[in-house]
């Protein structure tokens, strides 16, 4: 959140602002809901920016709300190196998620897979 938006720190132990941004790390128990449900929700809370990283494809996909509806800005594989709305004015290599993962391999089936296990 902006610190023009948020000037101080609630005394409670959560926030009633809506953030600017929401980042969604996948597993396979949370998948669909997260895709589904939960976008759902950011999108009718007006939260303008939404990323999802998947780390058994090691993939991260962003989004920002259009007139109530997610539009995809951008993909990005462990290969690249990142740029992304809100934080355009950072760039980091995706690959820096998981240093001790290595990427999947062509047709490897990526369901079973988590993060350090293989």
């Amino acid at each position: 959140m902006e610190r023009e938006r948020l000037v101080t720190y609630p005394a409670t132990s959560y926030f009633e602002l809506t953030p600017d941004w929401v980042c969604e790390v996948l597993s396979a128990s949370t998948v669909r809901r997260d895709r589904t449900v939960k976008s759902r929700i950011y999108a009718e809370a007006g939260i303008p920016y939404f990323w999802i990283v998947d780390p058994r494809q090691q993939l991260l996909e962003a989004f920002e709300l259009l007139e109530g509806r997610w539009l995809k800005i951008g993909a990005w594989s462990s290969d690249d190196e990142v740029r992304a709305a809100p934080f355009g004015a950072i760039a980091f290599p995706l690959a820096n998620l998981w240093p001790l993962d290595r990427p999947l391999g062509f047709g490897e089936d990526p369901q079973a897979l988590y993060v350090g296990d293989r």
